[in-house]
């Protein structure tokens, strides 16, 4: 199944299956995938496989039903962004010495997240890395190029989540 995500409008929304839930993307809005670039903020627009499931066990467990690939996060996780390191948008260990973003974080936002396929076989250098599914801050505000629920939202989505299920992200059509 795809989660469909409409990311052209103010309110934007993603469904999956019958369900609608509200959703965040990135502070720059949406990119074609082609021109997606380390750091700028954008959503790549396109159909990216859920690859893999990480959470928090202390925080929770993984919800019922999901078949996705996957295991709980350890402090040491880490997701390397460093565009010429050959680990770039792959999972490390951290330390790490190249420059990586730490997966275990003090807010909730990764407390379950999905790693999405967008430039990751093979990873490009400087094409965008670190594009997830993940927990929405409240408010929803922005993200840093990911899509971002609300944790229910993303439970119920997980619930009946298996592998082959994509999020679409996608304009908004244009008004009639």
């Amino acid at each position: 199944m795809d989660l469909i995500v409409e990311a052209g409008s103010e309110n934007r929304q993603a469904r999956w299956g019958g369900a609608a839930f509200r959703c965040a993307i990135g502070r720059a809005g949406t990119v074609p995938a082609l021109a997606k670039r380390e750091g700028d903020g954008a959503t790549p627009l396109g159909a990216w496989a859920m690859e893999a499931l990480y959470w928090r066990a202390d925080r929770g467990a993984p919800p019922v039903g999901c078949a996705l690939p996957g295991r709980a996060l350890a402090p040491h996780d880490g997701w390397c962004d460093a565009p010429l390191d050959p680990a770039y948008n792959r999972l490390v260990a951290r330390p790490y010495p190249a420059s990586h973003e730490a997966l275990w974080r003090d807010d909730e936002l990764y407390d379950l997240l999905v790693v999405l396929s967008h430039n990751r076989h093979p990873a490009v250098p400087f094409a965008g890395s670190a594009i997830f599914l993940h927990c929405a801050k409240p408010g929803f505000s922005p993200t840093a190029g990911c899509v971002a629920l609300a944790r229910p939202d993303l439970e119920r989505v997980l619930a009946t989540a298996r592998a082959g299920d994509r999020v679409v992200v996608r304009a908004a059509p244009a008004p009639a």
